[in-house]
């Protein structure tokens, strides 16, 4: 059963990157830090489902927010986007028209607390 986003939230893993922040330098001291590279591996996601006017992904990679990363709508019903995550392992739904829902093509899923199953992705 789909939950909404606010309860999704609640898991707790937001893999925020803006988490680790530089420690604070003394002024005399202070030099401009150049970013650090965020490492990480660029992984397809595809979904067919000719009658969605929108989709997106939310996971734990982007703090269970589906306006993070929108899928495009490449024609026949296939939506289709690539998303960015760090190696580990890491749960998400599709959102289909607001609907949560698992990714038929995920090889791995897990119960979630609110009775419905979470599709795992694992980036080594």
């Amino acid at each position: 059963m789909a939950k909404n986003l606010k309860t999704l939230k609640t898991n707790g893993n937001t893999n925020d990157p803006t988490a680790e922040l530089a420690p604070a330098q003394a002024p005399h001291t202070a030099k401009p830090q150049p970013a650090r590279p965020v490492s990480g591996a660029r992984v397809p996601l595809q979904l067919v489902n000719p009658t969605a006017k929108k989709v997106c992904v939310a996971g734990s990679f982007n703090g269970w927010k589906p306006e993070a990363m929108a899928l495009t709508h490449t024609g026949n019903g296939q939506w289709t986007g690539d998303l960015a995550v760090k190696p580990g392992r890491h749960e998400y739904l599709f959102v289909v028209d607001g609907q949560w829902i698992p990714d038929p093509k995920a090889k791995e899923s897990v119960a979630n607390p609110f009775g419905g199953r979470n599709s795992v992705l694992v980036v080594s």
